[in-house]
């Protein structure tokens, strides 16, 4: 009796890098094809309502306005803990930005002032990374303390310059700017001029004719063309820059390894410390470019209070966007789209309810189809609630809607924490050298 023994071939294993590419394809063609039923179940939302304001380029150019100061303390609480370290003080440093950002645009113009806006919050992010570095010191509690310094010092500084024979300016504010930062209306697409011709609107054409989806579409991307700051279109470039220089440079490699795994890339050369101080000054930058932001774009002087919470606010981005650029900026998008319907139109608030019942339909529809129990008793309930709002409420009080954003807020942050991964090292002790 013979036996015959075949040997099986093995299959070639397929590269790492072509698969990793492969699934972050396969992860933005997912993303994008939910975005796109999103903003079709919020254009049936405006049709069927009759809520214009829902996407109109109106709502799209105060969303953006709103969202970059929420966007860019997002982004600075990024880059702190991709490299480790956990930026409580976000709130703070964008504090030294909107007194250094108002009096610079005050005393030598707007551009000035916006650049020592973000060398003032660097400066800051410089100080917590000595306190947390150099020290050991909780990054929390450095954080904080951080906040109260900016405050009380930022008070103290306006006692010490604005003087009471200095037209318009006082202990809580600073004189107005010179003159604003310039805006652009994009030839064609939003009408804006050549050479002094005006050109079509041709998006706003679009926009008028109230078709379904198609003049939401051309009313949003409108709101992004017209009368844009060019500070807005730097702030908004510097995501997709952030993206390639943590993910496709060494220097982003490194300061990803830092906030990962310290030891062993220390072990591989990397100089985790001064390299937790550069990320760190890029960090307070895009904190102290956002309160400056505040001061010069969406104001034109600096107030106390300006930064309103933003700065915790868009730690809640970083978090929501899963510590990666992009993620940041939809999360931004969305707390700005809430905080700019209460600016708006606190009327269209209701109808945004049916869009929100559509959408918790859906997703109890789809927990229902996988036999998930607890999430389509979840859905039903929120569909059913927000239903009920849009139905019987005609008009939201103010004190809730001023409170959309910090509720939502809340949350997005619960919904989200289930898919959540934060850099494995972001908020614990290290130090250089040490057994660890």
């Amino acid at each position: 009796m013979s036996t015959t023994t075949t040997e099986l071939m093995p299959v070639p294993a397929e590269p790492k890098g072509r698969l990793d590419l492969l699934k972050g394809k396969a992860s933005l063609t997912r993303t994008l094809l939910m975005a796109a039923a999103l903003f079709s179940l919020l254009s049936l939302t405006r049709v069927i309502t009759g809520g214009d304001d829902l996407t109109s380029s109106q709502t799209a150019g105060i969303t953006l306005l709103v969202t970059m100061p929420i966007l860019l303390a997002g982004m600075a609480g990024l880059w702190a803990e991709r490299v480790g370290i956990v930026n409580i003080g976000i709130e703070g440093m964008m504090i030294f930005g909107t007194w250094f950002g108002g009096w610079g645009a005050w005393k030598f113009g707007p551009w000035v002032g916006l650049l020592l806006a973000i060398v003032a919050g660097a400066l800051g992010g410089l100080l917590h990374a000595f306190a947390v570095v150099k020290f050991n010191v909780n990054h929390v509690i450095s954080g904080v303390a951080i906040n109260l310094l900016a405050f009380g010092s930022m008070r103290y500084l306006s006692e010490l310059v604005y003087t009471a024979d200095i037209q318009g300016a006082g202990i809580s504010q600073s004189p107005p700017q010179q003159a604003p930062i310039p805006r652009l209306n994009v030839p064609f697409l939003a009408g804006g001029e050549i050479f002094g011709w005006k050109s079509p609107d041709i998006l706003g054409w679009f926009e008028e004719k109230g078709w379904f989806l198609i003049s939401d579409v051309a009313g949003v991307l409108r709101g992004a063309f017209y009368n844009v700051s060019w500070a807005t279109i730097i702030g908004l470039a510097l995501v997709p820059l952030s993206a390639w220089v943590l993910w496709r440079t060494r220097f982003g490699l490194r300061v990803r390894s830092s906030g990962e795994a310290p030891a062993a890339a220390e072990s591989l050369g990397v100089k985790v410390t001064p390299l937790r101080y550069y990320a760190m000054a890029i960090s307070g930058a895009f904190a102290g470019f956002g309160g400056g932001f505040l001061a010069i774009v969406s104001s034109s002087y600096y107030r106390q209070g300006q930064t309103g919470s933003r700065g915790f606010i868009g730690l809640a981005t970083t978090i929501f966007g899963n510590w990666r650029p992009f993620g940041v900026l939809f999360g931004a998008l969305l707390f700005g789209f809430a905080e700019a319907m209460q600016l708006l139109s606190p009327d269209s608030l209701p109808k945004f309810c049916l869009f929100l019942a559509m959408v918790a339909g859906l997703m109890a529809i789809g927990s229902m189809v996988r036999r998930k129990l607890v999430p389509t008793i979840n859905g039903i309930v929120a569909a059913a609630l927000f239903l009920w709002v849009y139905i019987a409420v005609d008009k939201i009080p103010e004190p809730l809607t001023k409170a959309t954003p910090y509720v939502l807020t809340l949350v997005v942050l619960a919904a989200a924490s289930q898919r959540l991964r934060p850099p494995a090292h972001a908020g614990m002790p290290y130090r250089s050298g040490e057994d660890h």
